[in-house]
């Protein structure tokens, strides 16, 4: 074999078989970068990144979509627009409430029984019908006093007639007839005056003619107050058990105690019992003296 042929010696072992000569420089090979992400920066031609080459990115965990939404809503940002909409759209939703509410107040007896509601149906009825006899009665009165040959004493009749009633409803008169016997026992002492005064213009509403508590006559000036240990009427101390002589029609009457919500379920809630019994006549004999006006006269006198 030619010297041509000699494979090449390692630098090392060459070194020690030629002594302390001086070996020409050898070409270096590219050295590789580290392994790591490739880019266009520093680090891709194989610097290692200091302190001051760290991206701003790269300080803290990446922020999830919750946090950049919190972000965004916090602290709010509000323009004079948006706050303008948010007060109309609260007025709205206010009135809106109200209005439902009230309207919920208003069908208080939406869950009442088939059987209150048609009480109360025929309860309705019956003031109708009150009210049509009355003006009926009153119609048959004209007619009379145009049509009679004797008008002055038709007229005679009719002032004698009415001024009957018009004692009775004064209270300076006894009366009689059928009615209801109403007894409200108050053993907690809840009852005050402002309940025996619902109950008493329930019945007036449902065609009461003629009523006495305890021996104390109702007239359209009555009044009641609070006392120590009971009730006052007219300045007339009452104690229980409130006793209510009622002369009128008891279909009417009594229903309209026990409608729903009515006297009787507001009385039970205080804890009172109530009882209603109708006699077959009921006399209210309390009387009330007249009282004389002091300005009024009659227009005939003048």
């Amino acid at each position: 074999m030619s010297t041509n042929d000699t494979p090449p010696e390692e630098p090392g072992a060459s070194a020690s078989a030629q002594g302390p000569k001086a070996q020409p420089p050898q070409a270096q090979p590219p050295q590789e970068p580290p392994a790591g992400p490739v880019g266009d920066g520093p680090e891709s031609a194989g610097d290692v990144p200091g302190p001051e080459q760290v991206r701003p990115e790269q300080t803290g965990p990446e922020e999830t979509g919750r946090q950049r939404l919190a972000a965004g809503l916090w602290p709010p940002r509000v323009s004079r627009a948006q706050l303008i909409v948010a007060v109309l759209l609260f007025v709205l939703g206010l009135g809106l409430a109200i209005q439902v509410r009230s309207n919920s107040d208003s069908s208080a007896l939406r869950g009442a029984r088939q059987e209150d509601l048609v009480r109360i149906l025929d309860e309705l009825d019956g003031r109708t019908k009150r009210l049509e006899d009355e003006k009926q009665t009153l119609d048959d009165q004209r007619r009379e006093l145009e049509s009679s040959s004797n008008q002055a004493e038709e007229a005679r009749k009719q002032t004698v007639e009415k001024e009957r009633q018009l004692g009775i409803l004064a209270g300076t008169v006894a009366a009689q007839g059928p009615g209801i016997v109403l007894k409200i026992t108050d053993p907690k002492g809840q009852v005050l005056s402002d309940k025996l005064l619902d109950t008493l213009q329930e019945l007036r509403a449902a065609g009461a003619e003629a009523i006495q508590i305890n021996g104390v006559r109702i007239v359209a000036d009555s009044y009641f107050s609070d006392e120590e240990d009971g009730v006052a009427i007219d300045g007339k101390k009452i104690t229980q058990p409130y006793e209510f002589k009622v002369i009128g029609k008891p279909q009417d009457l009594e229903p309209a105690l026990n409608i729903p919500g009515g006297v009787v379920q507001s009385l039970e809630k205080e804890q009172a019992v109530v009882g209603i019994t109708r006699p077959a006549k009921i006399v209210v004999d309390a009387l009330r003296a007249a009282k004389q006006p002091d300005y009024a006269r009659s227009s005939s006198s003048s």
